[in-house]
């Protein structure tokens, strides 16, 4: 969390800077570039790719881990639900398994709502 923060806190800082060189409103008038459209259009060229690689790119990486794990559950596994569920797979079936719980009780989920798997190494 702490890194995430400093890094939000570095891009405000980054847009401001660039928002107050951008509009003339810094300290040195003869070196503004006040009206300066160019100086529009790199400020918003790095605030989209500030914005993509802080949230858009971790994203699409865990959406691809998340896929991965889906793909490869397989009758064995040891797995927790997203509602908190533990239990070991029975079967599978195209979008849905089938899992056994400690309490004996089988119940079938969609695949999607597995949150991770237990590593039993």
């Amino acid at each position: 969390m702490k890194k995430s923060r400093f890094l939000w806190l570095a891009l405000f800082a980054l847009i401001g800077v660039l928002i107050l060189s951008g509009c003339g409103l810094t300290t040195s008038t003869a070196t503004s570039t006040g009206n300066n459209p160019t100086t529009l259009i790199i400020i918003l060229v790095l605030i989209f790719a500030v914005f993509y690689f802080l949230t858009i790119r971790p994203q699409r990486k865990r959406q691809k881990e998340q896929q991965k794990l889906i793909e490869e559950l397989k009758k064995g596994d040891r797995i927790i639900t997203i509602g908190g569920l533990y239990g070991v797979i029975e079967s599978t079936d195209g979008e849905s398994i089938v899992i056994s719980l400690e309490s004996g009780a089988t119940v079938r989920i969609v695949k999607s709502a597995v949150h991770h798997k237990i590593n039993t190494d």
